[in-house]
């Protein structure tokens, strides 16, 4: 049933949704790793696309920057279009100093002050978890295809954090036991909706900055961001042999 905003048809969308924010590198990905993908929503031009990885049906579907992008979308996919899974991948910026570029972050819980779960049911929260299967599922496919992953507490903002005006005020203010490894924009929306609506999500990030205090010691370029994170996008897909 097409949406405001997903003019896909019902059973034009998977069971298993890999969601990058980035419309273009949703493009990237059906065309260098699926198999007979079909482009199945362009609405506001959030392209989404189905089709095979090694024989398991996937939809790569941007959700846009962002809580509230992402909220929709992931709403309407769960909701709609009876989605089971979703993973989050895309990029963050670390903020462990032993962290490099292009490492690979999977989120466990994920903090932020944002009131969107209030604003979705009416629930104070601030902390919500991933779920364990699809976090399972990635740490197997990690092993399998050696590709390591560091995996801990996120953090998720409403602004983008190398642009705020204190950034040691906004650490100062996490809780000392979320003990954040990165930080990112969408993931605490997927998993507050995920939890409402009783499906899975889980965040896969790779690090594109790296923070040391107020200061940013690393930050990759467009053009890596773009195309420069093929390990992640590899490990997402193949986490769905084991889902």
């Amino acid at each position: 049933m097409p949406t405001p905003h997903n003019e896909a048809k019902l059973g034009e969308i998977a069971k298993t949704v890999i969601m990058p924010g980035d419309p273009l590198r949703a493009k990237y990905i059906a065309e260098n790793f699926l198999e007979n993908a079909k482009l199945v929503n362009q609405v506001r031009g959030i392209f989404a696309y189905t089709g095979t990885y090694k024989g398991n049906e996937v939809t790569i579907m941007a959700s846009g920057m962002g809580m509230p992008s992402m909220g929709i979308y992931c709403y309407e996919l769960y909701k709609f279009y009876d989605v089971k899974n979703i993973i989050r991948i895309g990029s963050c910026g670390a903020y462990k100093p032993e962290l490099k570029l292009f490492d690979i972050i999977l989120a466990d819980k994920v903090y932020s002050e944002s009131n969107f779960a209030l604003a979705l049911n009416n629930e104070v929260c601030h902390v919500v978890n991933s779920n364990n299967d699809l976090n399972n599922a990635i740490k197997l496919a990690s092993e399998k295809n050696a590709i390591p992953i560091t995996s801990g507490n996120t953090v998720c903002t409403d602004f983008f954090d190398v642009y705020m005006e204190d950034f040691d005020k906004f650490l100062n203010r996490i809780p000392k036991d979320i003990n954040p490894i990165a930080a990112e924009m969408e993931a605490f929306s997927l998993f507050c909706v995920a939890k409402y609506l009783d499906k899975k999500a889980a965040c896969l990030m790779s690090v594109v900055d790296v923070a040391n205090s107020s200061s940013k010691k690393a930050s990759a370029t467009a053009e890596e961001r773009e195309t420069g994170l093929n390990k992640m996008i590899t490990l997402a897909l193949e986490s769905l042999e084991h889902l």
